[in-house]
């Protein structure tokens, strides 16, 4: 069985898949960190097969059969993804219902627009930093920060949290040998916040759990903030990454962007197609015998979905050149009962981040030839490493030169919607701030 980690899969993650494919179909035999044997899924309709149909592959992680043999310890790498807990990734039926409920309608308080002001507020914040210089890394500098500075400040921690919670989510997704002791710090950092905010309620994400009346407990209250945490985060980060990767170097999307034949939110949709932010999703475990693909599954077997491998699968795209515009039948946030709740959050924070961005930085050119650009693979994601840029730097006063930058703005706390209320579209551009959209096309249009 191949490995889903070590040379071949950090190599090329992508090429692995199309071997197992090629070699076993729509479903693989795989082994993860430690040996542990799995089945990844490849296939787009296996994929949604499985993620459907919880009676016969389930959340459960106490089903695994490794598990049960004591051959996943506490400080083995998968255990911070795989180890049993009381929130609603782990469960299905009445009680995923439940749980999962809480999380959606906590979430839900928050207008659309009041959460867009928000990431405008930070992605200003971030750019202030480093617009005088006329040269920035994109990952380190704004797609690994931008999401863990709202979604701390919706779950009303203090904003110096962000740094740390952001290096520790990525080294837990990662499952490297300091998963553990990273998942640690986020339980802490979290159990600190539910007791805070249990003695003192605010407007935020975790008092609104706190109070739902679904009742949840302060264990079940602190991992649901973790698994909105680590799902929203990662995923996010990757996206403007890749996002904003393909505007700067692949001249057919950016031709298609100028020439508005794609919209801002039409790109991000194909990226969740082309490159989705978590490659694998783990995982299912089989409640009993079962069929899929031609493969006889075993009761306590492990189940990755292939999120990556099923957008690629030839059976729905034989031309993988076509342009997927419009069209979000993607697995790129899973699918069925457990389909990423997150999902508008993310799309909220990469739309409205990188439409401040390219509105104050218009002229941004990568800073290194393409070719220079890398990778780090892990087990559930690939993330671009850095992403070097260059453009005029900008004085304060708006001009350019040394000391840029529009003035970051203060906003007024998030505000409740009425509970009749919809969420709101985002505000229109004014006349002193087009879009981004309207200064790319110019830049590239050579105005």
């Amino acid at each position: 069985m191949r490995r889903l980690y070590g040379p071949e899969a950090d190599a090329d993650p992508l090429a692995l898949y199309e071997r197992l494919r090629r070699e076993h179909g729509a479903v693989a035999p795989v082994l993860l960190p430690g040996d542990r044997p799995a089945w990844l899924v490849l296939g787009h309709r296996e994929n949604l097969e499985v993620a459907r149909t919880p009676s016969l592959f389930s959340r459960d992680s106490r089903l695994w059969r490794d598990m049960q043999q004591g051959k996943v310890p506490p400080d083995h790498p998968l255990a911070p993804l795989t180890m049993w807990q009381p929130l609603c990734v782990f469960a299905d039926g009445e009680e995923h219902a439940r749980l999962r409920k809480a999380v959606t309608e906590s979430l839900s308080r928050f207008e659309a627009r009041g959460i867009r002001r928000y990431v405008t507020r930070f992605a200003h914040q971030l750019i202030d930093e480093f617009e005088p210089e006329g040269k920035a890394d994109l990952v380190e500098q704004f797609a690994d920060q931008l999401p863990l500075r709202v979604i701390t400040q919706l779950f009303g921690m203090p904003e110096h949290y962000g740094p740390r919670l952001t290096d520790a989510a990525k080294d837990m997704i990662r499952g490297s040998e300091t998963a553990v002791a990273s998942n640690d710090y986020i339980t802490d950092a979290l159990q600190d916040l539910v007791d805070r905010k249990r003695a003192e309620p605010g407007h935020d994400v975790a008092s609104k759990l706190l109070e739902h009346p679904a009742k949840l407990s302060n264990d079940e209250v602190r991992e649901h903030l973790r698994v909105v945490l680590v799902s929203a985060n990662e995923p996010t980060v990757n996206l403007i990454a890749n996002t904003l990767r393909l505007v700067l170097t692949d001249q057919r999307f950016r031709a298609t962007l100028a020439g508005g034949h794609m919209t801002l939110p039409d790109a991000l949709e194909q990226v969740l197609w082309d490159e989705p932010p978590m490659t694998t999703n783990i995982g299912r475990w089989a409640t009993g015998d079962a069929q899929l693909a031609g493969k006889t599954i075993k009761s306590g077997d492990l189940l990755l979905l292939g999120l990556a491998a099923g957008n690629a699968d030839p059976q729905i795209r034989p031309d993988k050149s076509t342009p997927m515009h419009g069209n979000r039948s993607h697995l790129a946030f899973s699918g069925g009962p457990h389909e990423c709740p997150g999902q508008d959050l993310g799309r909220a924070i990469v739309d409205t981040g990188i439409d401040t961005l390219l509105t104050r930085l218009p002229d941004l050119r990568l800073a290194v030839p393409e070719e220079k650009l890398s990778w780090e693979t892990a087990l559930m994601s690939r993330r671009l490493v850095s992403l070097p840029v260059e453009f005029a730097p900008r004085r304060r006063d708006g001009g350019t030169g040394p000391g840029a930058g529009a003035p970051s703005v203060e906003l007024p706390p998030l505000q409740t919607p009425e509970p009749a209320s919809v969420p709101l579209p985002p505000e229109a551009p004014s006349a002193e701030h087009p879009s981004w959209w309207t200064s790319f096309k110019q830049w590239l249009r050579g105005r």
